[in-house]
């Protein structure tokens, strides 16, 4: 059909309703609703029959299927992990080494678990937290200062790597988009994504020269003295995370997370040179993701199989119940991609590239995008659904305007990324308070100075950027 003004009233409708009901689910359903509303003519019972045929098709194409099927096993890794003690093992193994003597030491190892870890953005926030609390407390540095820097280092981190689920999402939308040659516009994106590069640059300032901006000054302060939480502090717990109960039949070993861990980082570049026949960049990645994390999966079991750990029963019931806890993440992938699939149908980028190109100019236009994905996910809560609504608009835009789609697709990352690291409502941000074991206000406010700084070093790049275009 004609791209027209009532193209935007979806993903407008999603946006608004996200930003009064913090519901992004009803928001992403309400957004397919109207949009297939739109396209049968404006019969509603036609637009819903339309949504739910759109969600169908999204489960029919492969590669998404791949992306919703690696969340559920991912669940189930994690699950697998914190079962068999890894994390309590290599804590242990890394006192008994005495790797970690002092608070500097203690910061960076954080910041580099942050680092390494790419694959998930919880998987990297749990095992930092978990890892690094004990050390973070006995060398009396805030908790604050590690929910910061494990915050910091997993949204941010895992978008600046193509080779991971964050990776696999972007790759499946572009693809709904029929954007040609789509992983080699990721990775141009990468060196272009000037919020996660200034918060993961800044995190790592943090962890080596002990920078503390705003209330994080006062946080330190107060640790240092003795005082490990504010008062009337209600720090956020969960002793089924944190702190599984031990498995009584094996000691805690750290084979059992350094070794499915390293089986998925190592797993996913073969895995794009197998699908890719020989060439990395030809690979497939919603397949590599999906291959890395079950074979990461199959090593966890193995594993605690040899050791005599868990029986097949019990390995089988921790899955799916690590499964069963992402399953909330699953439907979210599954709505912003049918979102992204109907706004392509209506023509909403190529619309808004119009509007555009008569009343905006590059150098304002890149910036814009960035604030508007950033106020959206920080409204919001959620990067991924803010992708599934700022890339099908600000990509065909960028097409249409004869521009290079990169920059575009980075800005749109970019802001997204900002409100899952800094949102009070973010599953992330909320992980990391749990992680980290400090209060979740508290987190908020200590980290959001240096998120509101690498935002405005993002908006000046991209605005920047523009200018070159």
């Amino acid at each position: 059909m004609e791209p027209t003004w009532v193209s935007v009233l979806p993903p407008l409708l999603a946006i608004a309703l996200a930003i009064i009901t913090r519901q992004v689910f009803l928001s992403l359903a309400a957004g397919i609703w109207l949009g297939w509303t739109i396209i049968s003519g404006w019969n509603p019972l036609a637009g819903l029959a339309g949504a739910i045929e759109g969600g169908v098709a999204v489960l029919g194409d492969a590669g998404n299927a791949r992306v919703i099927l690696f969340t559920l096993v991912i669940g189930a890794l994690i699950a697998t992990v914190e079962a068999s003690g890894g994390v309590r093992g290599f804590v242990v193994w890394l006192e008994q080494r005495r790797w970690v003597t002092n608070g500097r030491r203690a910061r960076i190892l954080a910041w580099v678990i942050g680092l390494i870890i790419f694959i998930e953005s919880n998987i990297t926030t749990l095992v930092a937290g978990a890892v690094s609390r004990p050390l973070f407390d006995r060398y009396k540095v805030s908790r604050e200062k590690l929910s910061y820097l494990i915050d910091s280092t997993s949204a941010a981190v895992c978008i600046l790597i193509p080779l991971n689920a964050w990776g696999a999402y972007v790759l499946g939308i572009l693809g709904e988009l029929e954007v040609e040659n789509a992983l080699e516009v990721f990775i141009a994106s990468i060196p272009l994504n000037f919020y996660a590069l200034t918060v993961v640059l800044v995190a790592g300032l943090t962890a080596v020269i002990d920078l503390d901006i705003g209330p994080m000054r006062q946080a330190e302060r107060r640790t240092r003295e003795g005082q490990l939480l504010s008062e009337d502090a209600a720090p956020l717990l969960d002793s089924d995370v944190l702190a599984p109960a031990p498995n009584a039949r094996i000691p805690p070993r750290a084979i059992n997370m350094f070794l499915p861990i390293a089986t998925m980082v190592v797993m996913m570049p073969v895995s794009l040179y197998i699908t890719g026949d020989g060439d990395i960049l030809a690979g497939t990645g919603s397949t590599s993701v999906l291959w890395a994390v079950m074979a990461g999966l199959a090593v966890a079991w193995i594993l605690l199989l040899v050791q005599r750990g868990n029986t097949v029963d019990e390995l089988v019931r921790t899955g799916l119940k690590g499964a069963g806890g992402l399953m909330s993440l699953a439907l979210v992938l599954l709505l912003a991609l049918a979102l992204g699939a109907v706004a392509r149908e209506l023509g909403t980028g190529i619309y808004i590239a119009g509007l555009a190109a008569d009343v905006l100019p590059p150098f304002i236009f890149l910036p814009l995008i960035f604030l508007v994905a950033a106020g959206i996910s920080f409204s919001t809560g959620t990067s991924w659904g803010t992708f599934a609504i700022m890339i099908p608009i600000a990509v065909p835009a960028a097409a249409v305007l004869g521009l290079p789609i990169a920059p575009f697709l980075a800005a749109s990352l970019a802001g997204g990324v900002f409100g899952d690291h800094c949102s009070p409502i973010s599953d992330s941000t909320i992980i990391a308070s749990m992680a980290a074991a400090t209060d979740h206000i508290d987190h908020v406010r200590t980290q959001l100075p240096y998120a509101l700084l690498a935002a405005a070093v993002a908006t000046l790049g991209f605005g920047i950027l523009g200018g070159t275009l």
